[in-house]
């Protein structure tokens, strides 16, 4: 017989706010243990003595401190780009180390941390600007700071005790905040200010105000490490084994720039840069070159947005194998109006846009902007060809410019009343021809030897090529396309997906063409230039408020180096 059951009791349901309240707990420690793990990410990823340098910094650059990065850094080049480069990092020394007598190997690597971080700070740390229209001050020297981080407290109390820099000459101490600074100034005029914080970095900078503002910023005030979007741009381009990494205020960089360059800049296209956040990028050493990964973002709070179409797709498949040289991008259109916003507080203008669009009104009577650029809204490139072989040699090469015409017929129109004003207001004589089966159009003026040809490929693209006769190369479709190519390829190569355009350049081919005026290197960039066999980017808008390059620049490799000069 069964024992009879007891009645189970009740399940009792916890009251509701005990529930919500759970529910809330575990979601709020949940995102707090989230938050605080990407900051930690974050962190991990910032440059050494990151905590000390002031926020509003114009430029940061942390470089390795690994004897065997530095040796294969100088194994690359030829035997004057080596030269050249050696005789760089000497001045470095002599500047930096032993003109207040300290020996790198002796005073400093025996203790040091893995890599070495110096911040150019804006001219209120010690240096005056001068009021617009008039010059800088030349002699005044950039405000810099340097972060070195302590590997082996012992080892640098050791060291530098016994150094016969910190030995000799006239040192001064004075604290701020709680912090000791030892001071000096040698015979030239050039001062040093050093402070040790915590036994684990030690700060080392040109002028005493400098140092007063790293030691500010440890004690609480704005560092870098609180740039907005910061952390998550050095998370995108991290690299484990970077060589050297840098990062551009760009705002701040912008206002210094507009001061001292002498030029005008209107107060719209500073407004437009102030929308900017900042740069930063990595370098890391590959067996065969440098590879760059860089990032820049908008302010979190700017009106200005990116466009995210990355619409440079098929460019590299309608050039041939054979390109020398190339960029492209997503939207001509697009790309004019960002560098003309931007160009006048540009220290490097490529092009000046008010001139250009008044030579092609007073030259050929078009509106630049109306008459071409509202056609140009498509993918494009501009491109530099070898002249096939047994063409006439005043040209050794053509310039290509493909765009695809987002409306084809105001783009012919256009390029009709361009074949007119060519004939009759400059009496270049304009015919049609074929190329392999398609129809083009030719500019020729034999008195002078120039030659152009224009016409369509698949898709609406208009081309205009510039010097040699290298149509036939590319139409219908080229035999061998640059994708193709295999120094491309590896240029170029990229986790970038989908893209915004590329630049290429076959180094030395390029270096090793003559009589092509509108390509003349200047003798004192060909040492560095003969040291590179290609450099590729690879560009992405990454999100509505960041957009990446990817650089590879591939190196010869050259002498086993030796002692430093």
């Amino acid at each position: 017989m069964n024992a009879p059951t007891k009645p189970r009791p009740p399940k009792q349901k916890l009251p509701l706010p005990v529930t919500l309240g759970a529910a809330t707990a575990l979601v709020a420690g949940g995102t707090i243990a989230y938050f605080s793990l990407t900051r930690q990410q974050q962190l991990s990823v910032m440059p050494v003595g990151a905590n000390a340098i002031p926020q509003d910094a114009l430029m940061v650059v942390s470089v390795s401190t690994d004897p065997g990065k530095w040796q294969q850094l100088r194994e690359f080049g030829t035997p004057r780009s080596q030269a050249g480069f050696d005789q760089s990092l000497a001045q470095f020394r002599d500047r930096f180390l032993r003109s207040r007598g300290l020996e790198y190997e002796r005073d400093i690597q025996p203790w040091i941390g893995k890599e070495v971080t110096m911040a150019f700070l804006p001219p209120q740390a010690g240096v005056s600007v001068p009021p617009p229209g008039q010059s800088a001050t030349p002699p005044t020297q950039q405000p810099t700071v340097m972060v070195l981080p302590i590997a082996d407290a012992l080892k640098a109390k050791e060291v530098l005790e016994q150094s016969p820099a910190t030995k000799g000459g006239t040192w001064k101490e004075r604290d701020y905040k709680g912090v000791k600074i030892r001071e000096s100034q040698d015979t030239a005029g050039q001062s040093a200010s050093i402070a040790v914080l915590d036994t684990t970095q030690i700060l080392v900078a040109n002028n005493p105000t400098a140092i007063d503002r790293a030691i500010d910023t440890v004690k609480g005030g704005a560092s870098l490490t609180q740039t907005p979007g910061y952390g998550d741009a050095l998370t995108q381009i991290k690299s484990d084994d970077a060589m050297a990494r840098l990062y551009v205020n760009i705002p701040a960089a912008a206002n210094i720039s507009a001061t001292t360059s002498g030029r005008a800049v209107p107060p719209q296209t500073l407004a437009q840069l102030q929308q900017n956040q900042g740069l930063a990028a990595t370098a890391t050493l590959a067996n065969d070159g440098i590879q760059f990964k860089s990032i820049s973002w908008l302010k979190p709070d700017s009106q200005r947005k990116f466009d995210t179409s990355n619409n440079a797709k098929s460019i590299p498949t309608r050039l041939p194998g054979d390109t020398l040289m190339m960029a492209s991008g997503g939207d001509l259109k697009q790309f004019w109006q960002d560098y003309s916003q931007g160009v006048s507080a540009n220290p490097i203008q490529l092009v000046n846009p008010e001139a250009l669009k008044q030579g092609m009104r007073s030259t050929v009577g078009l509106d630049l902007e109306k008459d071409l650029l509202d056609w140009m809204q498509g993918e494009y490139s501009l491109g530099l060809l070898p002249a096939p072989q047994g063409a006439p040699g005043n040209f050794p090469a053509s310039l290509v410019l493909m765009v695809q015409a987002s409306d084809r017929r105001a783009a012919e129109e256009t390029l009709k009343k361009l074949d007119g004003v060519m004939a009759n207001k400059y009496a270049f004589r304009v015919e049609e021809s074929k190329i392999e089966g398609q129809s083009v159009v030719n500019w020729s003026l034999p008195a002078a030897n120039v030659n152009v040809t224009r016409g369509w490929l698949d898709g609406n693209i208009a081309f205009l090529s510039l010097g040699a006769p290298v149509a036939g190369s590319f139409l219908p479709k080229p035999a061998t396309t640059l994708a193709e190519n295999e120094l491309f390829r590896k240029s170029t190569q990229s986790e970038l997906n989908p893209r915004n355009g590329h630049f290429f350049v076959d180094m030395d081919r390029v270096l090793k063409l003559q009589n092509f005026p509108l390509l003349q290197i200047p003798a004192a960039n060909r040492a560095a230039l003969e040291a590179m066999q290609s450099i590729g980017v690879t560009t992405a808008i990454t999100s509505d408020r960041t957009s990446r390059h990817d650089v590879f620049v591939s190196l010869r490799k050259g002498n086993k180096p030796g002692a430093l000069p």
